[in-house]
């Protein structure tokens, strides 16, 4: 197997985590992270064990399953296998009583598990951290998300109009995409960072199920299969002229996504207030674009952006009824949801190499919800798209 991520890369990452540390956490001892994402992120390889990063010493690899694979996918430089914890324990010249993991994702169970053979004596959280390093992508990430931004706008502005027919089930449609989407580049998974979530292809909606109210943090909606599996799209929901075709989908290449939504008109345009509405959403995102710089404080571009709207259009705005998001944009990466967002409560600098995908969309009732959604990156002169440019509501009679 080829080694994917360049030793020099992920050198670089150890660095600017350990600086971030100690600025942050100036009294820290060890981090363990436990996240196959974040052993990805760190090493180039992700398997069953965990990444221990002392603060004064080597950072070590402890794999359980498979070594051998991680010896041949990673460059990165101490990677020893294990049994169990005890064998990590043993390994360490000084045991921490004080550790950071990542409190957002690692079961009880598993840090108790930890606990019997390391003297852990308080757990911090060493999430932020990690989502602060992870959210600069260096020239190496970008070059994967570009290629990663062509292959989705392959798949939603060239292939998936020819795909749409009268007649068809939504689950049609989402069987169908994925294989387009693996043909086209699509590593087969999009991966969350929200707990409990999942997607089998992303939200394929005709009409007005694309408001029907999920558990998902996002503006869209989706009948889903059912109770037991609210994902992919209806078998019963089935698609007419005139429809509004909702598509709302993350794609991933060599681990990295970019998140972009289409909308398509199918045999009839549709009424001028549901066009007027669609096209102040591109408006908005090209205002939100616009703002990404170096600098530039999210919680004030979501304050100014969200000051401007009209109490009439701000009604069903980001959402449908009582269930509205309140971001106009996620960080995207290794993830499809990463920090920051474009919303309050975040009033850290944007840097360049930042990437966000941006989402406004409104609902419209009986009709569906209208918007766009493109994933860019942070310059200079403000953010640029890598998932195209197309402004959405594409006729397809």
């Amino acid at each position: 197997m080829r080694h994917t991520v360049p030793l020099s890369e992920l050198q670089n990452r150890m660095t600017r985590f350990r600086a971030r540390m100690d600025t942050a956490c100036p009294e820290w001892e060890m981090a363990a992270l436990f996240g196959r994402i974040n052993q990805y992120y760190f090493t180039g390889t992700m398997q069953d064990g965990v990444l221990l990063i002392p603060r004064d010493a080597e950072a070590v690899y402890r794999v359980r399953r498979s070594y051998k694979r991680a010896i041949d996918e990673s460059l990165f430089p101490c990677i020893e296998p294990m049994n169990s914890y005890r064998d990590a324990a043993q390994g360490l010249t000084r045991l921490p009583q004080r550790i950071h993991l990542e409190t957002e994702l690692v079961p009880l169970a598993v840090a108790q598990r930890f606990q019997k053979h390391f003297p852990v004596t308080e757990f911090q959280s060493v999430d932020p951290q990690v989502a602060a390093v992870r959210a600069v992508k260096s020239p190496f990430e970008l070059e994967i998300m570009r290629r990663c931004g062509d292959v989705h706008r392959r798949i939603l502005e060239e292939r998936l109009p020819a795909m749409l027919r009268e007649g068809m089930s939504e689950a049609q449609l989402g069987a169908e995409l994925y294989l387009v989407m693996v043909e086209e580049g699509h590593q087969g998974v999009a991966r969350f960072g929200m707990f409990q979530s999942e997607i089998a292809v992303g939200n394929v909606c005709f009409g007005a199920s694309s408001l029907y109210p999920t558990s998902f943090d996002g503006p869209g909606g989706n009948l889903g299969m059912g109770p037991a599996a609210p994902v992919l799209g209806s078998r019963e929901k089935i698609l007419n002229k005139g429809d509004l075709v909702f598509i709302d989908m993350g794609c991933g290449v060599e681990g990295y996504h970019t998140d972009k939504t289409m909308t398509y008109m199918f045999g009839a345009p549709l009424p001028k207030e549901v066009v007027a509405a669609h096209e102040q959403c591109v408006v908005i995102q090209n205002q939100v674009a616009a703002l990404l710089r170096p600098g530039a404080i999210p919680s004030e571009i979501y304050q100014t952006v969200m000051d401007g709207l009209s109490p009439d259009f701000l009604l069903n705005f980001m959402g449908f009824g009582t269930r509205q998001s309140r971001f106009l944009g996620h960080g995207i990466g290794l993830l499809v949801d990463e920090l920051p967002v474009i919303a309050k409560g975040f009033d850290e600098p944007l840097q360049e190499g930042m990437v966000f995908a941006l989402e406004p969309k409104k609902g419209i009732e009986n009709v569906g919800m209208v918007g766009i959604e493109n994933t860019f990156v942070v310059t200079p002169t403000g953010g640029v798209s890598i998932t195209g440019e197309h402004p959405g509501l594409m006729p397809v009679y």
